[in-house]
């Protein structure tokens, strides 16, 4: 049964404004394991992934219900990938009992992140 549904979208150009404006930024929302893989990015693919981090994480917080803040915050949200490239959601956080499915798509210009909660 689904328990919960988000969806986010950012823009790139914003994104790279903000880290622009506050190189940090990149540090309060991606966990060490994810900014251990912006060094492998060249910069426009940097971008993408951060706006991508960022959407499925907001995503994730809509369909929990809880919004980014006291309950869930941006590092209690990782995302690796499965070998066959699909996004995979952590939450610690989490009901065991919930199954996350989560989506992440890029365009030049956007990053969309879609999260379903199903109990299992």
């Amino acid at each position: 049964m689904i328990v919960g549904t988000g969806i986010d979208i950012a823009e790139c150009k914003r994104m790279e404004m903000v880290i622009s404006r506050q190189p940090r930024f990149i540090s309060r929302i991606l966990t060490v394991e994810e900014q251990k893989r912006l060094d492998e990015m060249t910069d426009r693919r940097k971008i993408e992934f951060i706006t991508g981090r960022f959407a499925i994480k907001e995503a994730f917080a809509k369909a929990n219900g809880s919004g980014i803040g006291e309950a869930i915050n941006w590092k209690d949200v990782e995302v690796f990938h499965t070998e066959g490239g699909a996004p995979l959601l952590i939450c610690p956080k989490l009901d065991d009992s919930i199954h996350v499915h989560a989506s992440i798509s890029h365009s030049r210009d956007y990053a969309i992140g879609q999260v379903i909660l199903e109990t299992v």
